[in-house]
């Protein structure tokens, strides 16, 4: 009887189950097969099987040998992305080959979601292409809230996954899996950004071939430096008058600061616009077909854009040679760079944040859209070619790199919470592991087990159920409680890992319902919206005894207040705006302040004595304690910066919070009996305010980096708008049809600016306001806001 092969043996066929676990359990069979037997009767027969056993014993060690030091080398941080690539199981690092987790952002109106319908319709993901503002009004299918279909714009990102089938040149078809996000333009909804690019691998940063490099363009390129995320960019509106690519090219270089070259050039423009020639393979592309499905391609490039195409290769070979070495080389010695050559440097120049591609097309015109999806896959990179840190909370959080493969402990990341009808959706990035339905996993935050109940593949506002998710992918459950920002794992590693940077708060309003009944349902509401949005807070103003919601502008917190109609038939009542102003410490000023009280039975008593001064930097606040001799007990000193911190939340010139305030005690005093921690916090509360009084305190009101674009005809009322509001220009460009002033403006002088530009440029006129820094107020606003602060509080007295 022959030994059975490792081919043959049945196994256990347990969905997910790892590959070594597979063939682990193979090898279990096949002891246990052969020594059931009577193989081992014959001398040369047991000889046979032992040789085979041995061998397969030794692949069980060196399977299990491999994980244990690849869980050993990500700990001790010695573990680089090129190891992680060589030493993946070649099943595994097939999978995640084809594997791109990408998403789409840009400035406003530059056609994200149009090209994002696109990419569905010819990766087969939808049947039919409808238009962000179509006549059908049916709206793209990545805009699933009416509210972003009836106003035409993006106000929550939007995840979804297909296929993109890639032809190589022998023709040979390679499928490769996508996981998709749209993300707003709008600068109010920039955490829907920031979360979207926490946790992908890779982008396409989409330009108007009109108007180039935009004000969002800018945060969008700050965004993806701080997460080091590589991207590819995409000149989109090919068919539009005043069409110029090369100059959003330049602007890249230019503002960006990003070198960037053309790799294809475009056949006509505006609307002679018809395809493009791809620089690395010296081809034409065509679409054809009703909705542009088909591509045809040829060698023959049209005379009329031979000499650009010519220029435009020699420019990318020598942009590229500033960043690659290889093409470097090739440069000095004067050899022209293969096809294989130029797409390898461009490909770890990209991934390396060195560079970035540049196509061209129109997705409206459903023109060269195709070409890009190619980029993705040959320019931007998969899962095991990024490198992600997680906390080792067993090692003082030292850095510990993530290994995408399936068969190791988990490590995901929470990145965004919304509600559904049938309960929280959680989103998660599945960094290391496997994210099993049913499997327990547990809250790094607060160590809390928690079952999975249900595992999602997202589709807009549609899902696919699915049992299990991989290193590298991307997906939602359900029935999960948890924080925007928490790392789940399977209770075997003490890892966490770094959440994304969410901005404060520029503006707030005072918000009711309208009718008492509906205070259950607006305080739901608003417990929602502030799980879902981390730059949506609520806040109970006790002096005003009112509600305040702050978010990141007027259309920020407008959008809220009509959810809430829309979504929990509540009607609400809103105040005028408010600024969240600051204020600071003037000059530096010392206090020795004494709370003593003593009126029979145990009294307060509590001494403080330092200084307050200016930290240097409009930012946290610090407290300082150089206490010598024990004059105030340590447990005494922590109740002091308590009460501090407490002081720096409601400042005393105008009660707003305070900033870049640095306080010092060094001395003091305590009674035996009447001190306590409430005598020592009340103590520092008094001194701060009584101290920052004397101090010349300033307030501070947030600037904003103001972009207005407008038909060059309105130049001159745009620009007299803005001098009434007391905006700094900065800079303007003029082009041929429009022209754009980039200006510092106070948020308080803003109020009203968009109906007032409407009406000075016939509704043709467009700005965007971005939080910039604090300055001090002009004397007369502070004076009048102090006025106000100190009127609003008696009259509260009054009452």
């Amino acid at each position: 009887m022959r030994c059975p092969s490792l081919a043959r043996l049945p196994y256990r066929a347990v969905s997910g189950l790892p590959r070594s676990a597979v063939r682990l359990q193979s090898q279990n069979f096949l002891t246990r097969r052969c020594a059931s037997t009577a193989v081992l009767r014959s001398p040369t027969a047991a000889l046979a099987y032992q040789s085979v056993l041995n061998r397969h014993l030794q692949q069980r060690r060196y399977a299990s040998g491999t994980a244990a030091a690849v869980l050993e080398a990500a700990a001790s941080d010695n573990l680089s992305q090129e190891a992680i690539i060589e030493n993946l199981n070649p099943v595994e690092a097939e999978r995640l080959s084809r594997v791109r987790n990408i998403g789409i952002a840009a400035h406003i109106d530059s056609g994200k979601t149009t090209c994002t319908e696109r990419v569905l319709f010819y990766t087969g993901r939808i049947k039919a292409i409808h238009e962000v503002r179509g006549g059908d009004k049916v709206g793209a299918k990545m805009d699933s809230m009416d509210l972003e279909r009836e106003k035409g714009i993006t106000i929550q990102s939007a995840a979804t996954f297909c296929d993109w089938v890639k032809k190589d040149e022998d023709g040979k078809e390679n499928k490769y899996h996508f996981n998709l996000i749209d993300t707003p333009g709008h600068i109010d909804f920039t955490i829907e950004v920031e979360r979207a690019l926490r946790v992908l691998d890779g982008a396409v940063m989409i330009l108007c071939a009109v108007s180039g490099v935009q004000s969002q363009t800018i945060t969008v390129d700050r965004q993806m430096r701080r997460y080091n995320v590589p991207r590819i960019s995409f000149v989109n509106k090919m068919d539009r008058m005043g069409a110029n690519p090369f100059k959003a090219v330049d602007q890249i270089n230019n503002k960006l600061k990003l070198p960037a070259a053309a790799v294809q050039v475009p056949i006509g423009a505006e609307d002679e616009f018809e395809g493009v020639v791809d620089l690395i393979r010296m081809k034409a592309i065509y679409n054809r077909g009703p909705s542009g499905e088909e591509l045809f391609e040829t060698e023959e490039i049209p005379e009329k854009v031979k000499s650009t195409v010519e220029e435009r290769r020699k420019k990318l070979i020598e942009t590229l040679a500033d960043v690659d070495d290889e093409i470097a080389e090739l440069f000095i010695l004067e050899e022209e760079p293969t096809e294989q050559q130029l797409k390898a440097a461009i490909r770890r120049a990209t991934i390396g944040l060195k560079f970035t591609p540049v196509f061209m097309g129109s997705a409206l015109a459903n023109k060269s859209v195709q070409p890009m999806l190619d980029g993705v896959v040959d320019y931007l990179p998969n899962p095991a070619e990024v490198q992600n840190l997680a906390l080792d909370k067993k090692r003082d959080e030292a850095s510990v790199t993530l290994v995408p493969y399936q068969s190791l402990p988990l490590v995901g990341l929470a990145f965004k919470l919304e509600e559904s009808n049938f309960g929280q959706l959680t989103y998660i990035r599945v960094y290391q592991g496997t994210l099993r339905k049913g499997a327990n996993v547990f809250n790094a935050r607060n160590d809390k087990k928690i079952k999975i109940p249900r595992i999602v593949r997202m589709h807009s506002n549609e899902m696919e159920e699915v049992n299990e998710v991989g290193a590298g992918e991307i997906c939602a459950v359900f029935g999960v409680d948890c924080a925007s920002g928490d790392t789940f794992t399977d209770g075997q590693l003490g890892y966490t890992m770094s959440s994304m940077f969410v901005p404060e708060p520029v503006i707030s309003l005072s918000i009711k319902p309208k009718n008492n009944k509906d205070a259950a349902k607006f305080s739901k509401a608003m417990a929602r919206f502030q799980r879902e949005d981390p730059t949506f807070r609520v806040t109970y103003d006790v002096e005003s005894e009112q509600t305040l919601i702050s978010g990141m502008g007027e259309l920020h917190l407008d959008i809220y207040v009509e959810r809430m109609r829309r979504e929990y038939s509540v009607d609400c009542e809103t105040g005028p705006p408010q600024v969240a102003y600051r204020e600071t410490l003037g000059n530096r000023v010392e206090f020795d302040h004494l709370l003593k009280k003593q009126s029979g039975g145990p009294g307060d008593y509590a001494r403080v004595v330092g200084w307050m001064e200016p930290t240097g930097k409009l930012d946290d606040n610090v407290f300082e304690e150089q206490i010598v001799g024990g004059s105030i007990s340590e447990k005494f000193l922590f109740a002091c910066e308590k009460g501090f911190h407490l002081a720096c939340e409601r400042g005393p010139l105008i009660g707003h919070k305070v900033l870049g305030t640095k306080m010092v005690i060094n001395d003091g005093a305590t009674h035996m009996t009447d001190s306590s921690e409430m005598s020592f916090k009340n103590a520092t509360q008094q001194a701060f305010r009584k101290a920052f009084m004397d101090s010349g305190p300033a307030v501070l009101e947030p600037m904003m980096k103001t972009v207005v674009t407008a038909p060059a005809e309105f130049q001159g009322d745009v620009i007299s708008l803005l001098n009434k509001r007391n905006a700094t220009i900065n800079d303007s460009e003029v082009g041929v049809d429009e022209f754009t002033v980039y200006a510092d403006c106070s948020l308080n002088g803003m109020f009203g600016f968009s109906s007032n530009l409407r009406a000075a440029t016939q509704g043709k006129g467009e700005y965007t306001m971005e939080f910039s820094h604090y300055e001090k107020c002009p004397p007369q606003v502070q004076k009048e806001l102090i006025a106000k602060y100190l009127k609003a509080q008696a009259d509260r007295h009054k009452k």
